[in-house]
């Protein structure tokens, strides 16, 4: 089963997922949304697993730069054309492990999910 870590390289919990697949010796690959973006056929096919609500990161910086009126208006429509125009707002990160996908790092559900 292929492994896909998604995220951005500079972000700090991005950063122990990766160490923590690493370390437990876990290949996966690894995509970057600031150089790689985020097609549209993906986003959806997440969106019909996950609540865009759950994707959506509304405690980054992104976020905080929207206008109040984008912030009081987002929807899922409007959440997924941002969330394509800028995939760091992103929850991160987002792990896909054949069609499991897990949303933030959490070093107990990534122990359970690999079985280590």
């Amino acid at each position: 089963m292929a492994t896909k870590l998604y995220g951005i390289p500079n972000c700090d919990t991005v950063k122990k997922a990766r160490a923590w697949l690493d370390a437990h010796k876990i290949a996966y690959s690894f995509h970057d949304f600031k150089k790689d973006g985020l097609s549209a056929e993906q986003l959806d096919g997440w969106l019909l697993q996950l609540d865009w609500e759950v994707l959506l990161n509304r405690r980054g910086m992104l976020w905080r730069k929207l206008t109040d009126a984008e912030r009081d208006t987002i929807n899922a429509k409007n959440a997924r054309a941002l969330m394509l125009k800028m995939p760091s707002i992103i929850k991160r990160p987002v792990l896909a492990q054949g069609k499991t996908l897990r949303v933030g790092f959490n070093e107990a559900d990534y122990a359970k999910l690999f079985k280590v």
